[in-house]
């Protein structure tokens, strides 16, 4: 039996934990003519949960479903690119018709895709042919109003728009899907001082112009349930204490819980149950992996920012790095200095900040941290 805790990817309801009411809610609010901005720390399951929503009967059967992730574009023009090729990749599996429209729309495209020798079209462009970004994006919105069937389109990490060079993005883009009667969008983001700034600041273009949903930690009950029975299924045990500690190690984010188990479930045997001693084990075999990667991470650190970036994870989440008697007790410079390198490990990613709190996202980086 294959290893029924994914760490990437959607592979059908049997595999996904939960999440009923965010999938009912989400396709109403879809099926019902809305844009959605869906708002959670990364990690969490956003992007499982709108594959599993798209999966639903009422979605899959009526909509043309379209998926983007932009967290590594720099520009309107990458984010065009990775725009019509996710829009392409989806209708090549369609009639011949449904990617043959799109293809006469992108006039500006339309030498990048080419054919194999199946006659399928494939997305040949290079980003350096993406010459006139605004031109493209009013084809693929042209496209989006005609297609012959209503779209929904997802877009992964969508608060990247507001570091691009280019001036009034999220006013143009804002403009373009208000007039977009035939797409409805999810905007998806993981960064929510952002994202709460973008949709509702009435100073901002898409202020009030999505429904929100905020996604939380799946509950400790039905994460435990989903986990006893998939071991179970597999021939082995797992003690519920193992899946509280896991829960709580992991402060009940998704991806970490369904690493460690995944982990768990591929050395288990039978007639031998998994307590904590093998969740740590389990943990430290998974962040002794990330040795090489996170060495090379502290090596393009400064020192003052490596300094502070063990420091808070020495120091648990509930503190105030800039305070007196944090810098006295890690033995940091000054608050200013603090500051500096709070804000050039937010802009490397590294941390993040929520209600006021600084800390260490990657939580296998923070147990590595930890030994230092």
């Amino acid at each position: 039996m294959k290893n029924p805790f994914l760490t990437y990817g959607y592979n059908g309801p049997e595999y996904f934990c939960d999440r009923a009411e965010e999938t009912k809610r989400l396709t109403s609010l879809l099926v019902n003519g809305n844009h959605v901005a869906l708002i959670s720390p990364r990690r969490m399951g956003k992007t499982g949960l709108i594959h599993h929503c798209f999966a639903q009967k009422e979605i899959q059967d009526n909509y043309y479903l379209f998926i983007v992730d932009i967290y590594a574009t720099k520009s309107l023009a990458e984010l065009i690119y990775e725009l019509g090729r996710a829009i392409l990749s989806v209708l090549k599996s369609k009639e011949r018709k449904a990617w043959e429209r799109f293809i006469h729309v992108v006039g500006s495209l339309r030498t990048g895709i080419t054919l194999d020798a199946m006659g399928q079209p494939s997305w040949n462009l290079e980003m350096g042919d993406i010459q006139s970004p605004k031109v493209s994006l009013d084809e693929i919105f042209q496209y989006l109003k005609s297609a012959d069937k209503p779209c929904i389109v997802a877009i992964d990490e969508f608060q990247a728009i507001m570091d691009y060079p280019e001036q009034n993005v999220e006013a143009l883009l804002r403009t373009y899907i208000q007039d977009c009667n035939n797409a409805w969008f999810v905007f998806s983001g993981s960064k929510r001082h952002m994202m709460g700034e973008m949709f509702s600041s009435p100073a901002r273009p898409f202020y009030q112009s999505a429904s929100t949903i905020s996604l939380k930690p799946i509950p400790l009950g039905s994460y435990s349930s989903f986990i006893s029975d998939h071991f179970e299924k597999g021939g082995y045990e797992i003690e519920l204490e193992a899946i509280r500690y896991i829960y709580e190690k992991f402060e009940g984010t998704t991806w970490y819980i369904q690493k460690i188990c995944n982990e768990l479930y591929a050395v288990a045997e039978q007639h031998k149950p998994c307590g904590i001693k093998e969740v740590d084990d389990a943990i430290n075999y998974a962040v002794d992996e990330k040795d090489d990667t996170y060495q090379d991470l502290l090596a393009r650190l400064s020192a003052k920012q490596k300094s502070l970036l063990i420091a808070l994870a020495h120091s648990g989440k509930d503190v105030q790095p800039t305070s007196g008697a944090f810098i006295k007790k890690y033995h940091l410079t000054s608050a200013s200095a603090v500051q500096r390198s709070l804000a050039a490990l937010q802009d490397k990613d590294i941390i993040t900040k929520t209600n006021g709190k600084y800390f260490i996202y990657d939580y296998f980086l923070y147990y590595w941290l930890n030994k230092k």
